[in-house]
């Protein structure tokens, strides 16, 4: 199919100032069949994986359909996560960033409920909640949905396996009969189709391969490693790339916490986050990584659903995950917007069956590479420090320092020995780190 140009699309020169804010230009295809049919008017069912553009899709029609002299809730999108819902939260935020009036409100469970009644009283065009705070404010009489024209069931598949499916038909009664319904979902169950047929009116469905990575600039590869390895083949590849954020994935919470602390001892900036972590440490570690403050984040993936940084460079798969569609999941995280980025699988034993699995699953080659040896890293570092002098030699100014070494100079050393003597200092504390 081809894929549209926002510039093309009938929408307010608002919101395409914004995109062009963000970067984009060109729909995704996921955006591309979306929001024609839902400017429209049509109800529509979207089978999309996460980091496809599923959430523009949605978000940019159903900002375009506000009417922002009422202040009264005109759509809810509900979401299975509290990550899911401030991210999207935020997204909308960026594509509204024009239209000054236009209020979002994300509410969920852990966050004051009285805060978010205050919010609500002062008028809201678009909640996006979890269903259970959602029934929450339902039931205290503090959100009404009686003028909702659009309901927009995000990752649907992921609130039927959370056991929200009680709480969402709870919900849609509070909502008036006429209107838009939009659901997306990685999966098409029976379950997912029931709900469809008993809430939607001849929707139109919109089916985006969900097995074919979608970031063609992601360079994949893998190593075959002893598991006692791993971390010292993490450390080497982190050492060797420079990297500024990375992303490293774990099948189990133990291992997650095991691999911070041993990355913590070999003195990276690294922190994670899990399942069995209260939902403000969660928090705490995410803006830690958002700010710079960390640059490697270790996850779980379940904790993981829902983030969405910018810029991270690499994906470490520290374990071959169970799940060939995580595996789409994870190095999604990178590649973003037109950037390049890569992903490292650790393969140990028998996970290279499930690597060739994976393979065969999103029909990409993924290519074996040799792990790199302790010269090969020393030589590396070596590379990179000189590569940073020359870049201080070409863009600083110097001038302080030459005095300081012409002193040297004039008791009888060469600038051969200073440079040496300099260069040794330096690749010295660096080993230290």
């Amino acid at each position: 199919m081809d894929q549209l140009v926002f510039e093309d699309l009938e929408i307010s020169k608002d919101i395409k100032k914004a995109i062009l804010d963000m970067g984009f230009e060109e729909a995704t295809p996921i955006q591309s069949l979306t929001i024609p049919k839902v400017l429209a008017g049509r109800d529509v069912i979207g089978q999309a994986q996460t980091g496809t553009g599923k959430t523009a899709a949605f978000g940019i029609p159903v900002l375009e359909k506000i009417y922002q002299p009422d202040d009264s809730v005109q759509a809810i999108i509900l979401c299975p996560t509290r990550e899911l819902s401030i991210q999207v939260a935020e997204e909308l935020g960026k594509l509204s960033k024009y239209m000054k009036k236009i209020k979002v409100l994300p509410i969920y469970g852990g966050q004051p409920i009285g805060r978010q009644i205050r919010a609500l009283n002062k008028g809201v065009h678009i909640v996006i909640g979890t269903p259970g705070r959602v029934m929450d404010h339902l039931e205290r009489r503090t959100l009404s949905l009686e003028g909702v024209e659009t309901v927009v069931l995000d990752e649907a598949d992921e609130m039927l396996d959370m056991g929200f499916r009680d709480d969402i038909e709870h919900i849609l009664r509070y909502v008036p009969k006429k209107r838009q319904t939009l659901l997306f979902s990685a999966t098409m169950s029976k379950t997912i189709l029931r709900l469809t047929k008993q809430y939607q009116k001849n929707p139109e469905l919109i089916k985006v391969a969900h097995h074919k990575i979608t970031a063609p600039e992601i360079h994949q590869s893998y190593f075959e490693v002893s598991e006692k390895m791993k971390t010292e083949l993490l450390s080497r590849l982190l050492d060797i790339h420079d990297v500024n954020l990375s992303l490293v994935f774990c099948n189990t919470k133990r291992r997650v916490d095991r691999l911070v602390k041993d990355l913590k001892t070999r003195g990276y900036f690294v922190d994670g986050i899990h399942g069995d972590m209260r939902q403000g440490q969660r928090d705490r570690v995410m803006n830690k990584f958002r700010n710079g403050k960390i640059d490697i984040l270790v996850a779980t993936d379940v904790a993981a659903r829902g983030i969405d940084v910018a810029n991270v460079e690499v994906v470490f798969n520290y374990d071959v995950p169970n799940d060939n569609e995580y595996y789409v999941h994870r190095i999604g995280r990178t590649g973003r917007a037109g950037q390049k980025g890569q992903a490292f699988t650790f393969v140990s034993g028998k996970e290279i069956y499930k690597l060739r699995d994976i393979q065969r699953y999103t029909k990409t080659k993924i290519k074996q590479q040799q792990i790199p040896s302790a010269y090969e890293i020393e030589k590396i570092k070596v590379d990179l420090m000189l590569e940073r002098v020359k870049t201080s030699i070409e863009n600083d100014d110097l001038e302080k320092y030459v005095h300081m070494v012409e002193r040297l100079i004039e008791v009888g050393y060469t600038s051969v020995d200073i440079s040496a003597a300099l260069i040794k200092m330096i690749h010295e504390k660096e080993a230290q780190k």
